[in-house]
């Protein structure tokens, strides 16, 4: 359930709707995520949200595939649903494969079980 109401374009202020219209322009749709609905609440947030998400999921040394298949583990790791749908949903659509998702979830889980065996034994670094 959510705790804030989503705001929809025609009901957003010119502010929200300027950065609704940059996320419609730089991903070529017209659907606006939840999650950006949200966020309007606050048009300072949204605008800042948005801005580094733009920096950081651009282009760079990383491929943006990649990158999302980092989002995936990490909103796994912190167990956010809706990022997991949302990038898992963005990396299929940039070319993941179902051999490869299922790959991404074989190292996210030993990820986490090894993880969880080295923090509870304590093990220390290697120098």
């Amino acid at each position: 359930m959510a705790t804030v109401t989503l705001i929809e374009y025609e009901d957003a202020s010119p502010e929200v709707k300027a950065v609704y219209d940059d996320i419609r322009a730089v991903r070529n749709t017209d659907y606006i995520n939840n999650f950006w609905k949200a966020l309007a609440h606050h048009p300072d947030t949204l605008k800042r949200i948005w801005a580094s998400l733009k920096e950081v999921m651009g282009p760079g040394e990383i491929d943006s595939l990649t990158k999302e298949m980092i989002y995936i583990a990490v909103s796994i790791a912190n167990n956010c649903d809706y990022c997991i749908h949302s990038h898992t949903a963005s990396a299929f659509a940039k070319g993941m494969t179902p051999g490869q998702y299922q790959e991404l979830m074989a190292v996210i889980g030993m990820a986490h079980q090894t993880n969880g065996i080295a923090t509870g034994l304590k093990v220390p670094v290697d120098e």
